[in-house]
């Protein structure tokens, strides 16, 4: 049974890193947020559930058109939700993305319907033997897939022209400009990144679960808690306190049943942040007075 457990733990918080990764590169490139994150996840999961069943695309076509209707979310909210704000000084962008969810949420609500729709996939149907126990391909590739682009996303930030270009928009500004580095593309781009993860996540986990309007709500709550209980700051960091958060949540469910859940999870979450108010791999940051 602990097999099975942490299988579906670490499916889970895979899912729940993505979506942190999400968090953790708006906030790294403009210290902002985009709090309808879950509500993005949903609409990729939505938009590969529309092109693949609805309209009977081929698998190869249908996810990366749907990832590029995320990136092109990520793109409106940063453009519409989050810059009026910051370039008035404003923390507004804050209560924004999330209204933004909710009407995105009431929206696909109305457009999509409110039964949950099953997603087919050929990798959630027969299930393979693992230690004894019987899992899901899916639930073992969304593991690799989450800690594969970890990896990428680390790479990237610390050795490329492109991602120390992101890092330079934040923490030098006015010498990123001075250097020729557009930062408002810089940061637009990283929203429209933030929004393919959870893409990325939502279509990852859809064939596990149900497409439904909502289905992202509660995920978006997990994913922040995931990337604060990291340290935001950690592309790894989040990744793995998603991982930490899933196999918690899977553990906890199976020995003490579901009513247990949340009250174990978030207390773990409240518990290191009062012992490491930075999170388990986060820094704290150096201001110049």
């Amino acid at each position: 049974m602990i097999a099975s457990t942490l299988i579906s733990g670490l499916a889970l918080g895979s899912m729940y890193g993505l979506m942190a990764l999400g968090f953790h590169i708006t906030y790294a490139v403009s210290k902002t947020v985009n709090f309808s994150q879950g509500s993005s996840m949903m609409f990729g999961a939505v938009m590969g559930y529309t092109f693949t069943v609805t309209l009977g695309w081929p698998v190869w076509l249908a996810i990366p058109a749907a990832l590029l209707c995320c990136a092109a979310l990520g793109l409106v909210v940063e453009r519409f939700l989050v810059r009026p704000f910051v370039a008035r000084g404003s923390d507004a962008w804050l209560m924004a993305t999330v209204a933004g969810g909710i009407v995105l949420d009431n929206v696909i609500l109305f457009t999509f319907g409110k039964e949950p729709r099953s997603f087919p996939s050929p990798l959630a149907e027969n299930a393979v033997d693992v230690f004894g126990t019987g899992a899901y391909p899916l639930q073992l590739i969304i593991p690799v897939v989450g800690l594969g682009i970890a990896f990428a996303l680390a790479l990237i930030t610390s050795k490329t022209r492109l991602g120390k270009s992101m890092l330079a928009a934040v923490q030098r500004p006015e010498a990123a400009r001075l250097a020729g580095i557009n930062t408002r593309a810089v940061i637009a781009a990283s929203f429209a990144i933030s929004a393919v993860f959870a893409g990325v996540a939502g279509l990852l986990i859809a064939p596990l679960f149900n497409v439904s309007a909502g289905m992202g709500v509660v995920f978006g709550i997990k994913a922040f808690a995931a990337a604060i209980l990291g340290g935001i700051s950690s592309a790894w960091g989040v990744m793995l306190a998603g991982l930490l958060y899933g196999c918690v949540e899977a553990v906890t469910t199976a020995y003490l049943g579901s009513s247990y859940t949340q009250i174990v999870s978030f207390s773990m979450v409240i518990l290191v942040l009062v012992t490491v108010p930075n999170g388990l791999f986060g820094r704290a940051e150096i201001k110049k007075v």
